[in-house]
């Protein structure tokens, strides 16, 4: 994995109706920004560590990270134009 890229990281839960509900979302940003960021999946109930790493409170939750640093977070259900307004906010500079 490229760790220079932004990461996107996406964490959901098998159980989660609004998680499931974007996945394909996820999958069209993944394909569609695939040249600008990474898009990693987090099952929270497989990865609870990971979880309380990011404070996640909450699923889906979207964080972006760069530089080993998370710049952004979404929690909830997000729209396309939601996520997209995070990323164009940080990885304009």
């Amino acid at each position: 994995m490229n760790h220079d890229r932004p990461l996107l990281v996406f964490f959901t839960s098998r159980r989660s109706g609004p998680a499931r509900r974007m996945e394909s979302l996820l999958a069209h940003i993944a394909r569609k920004e695939r040249g600008t960021i990474a898009v990693k999946k987090v099952d929270v109930d497989e990865r609870p560590d990971l979880a309380e790493k990011f404070r996640i409170s909450q699923v889906p939750s979207l964080a972006l990270v760069i530089g080993k640093r998370v710049v952004a977070r979404l929690e909830g259900r997000a729209t396309a134009p939601k996520i997209e307004t995070m990323l164009e906010e940080n990885l304009a500079a």
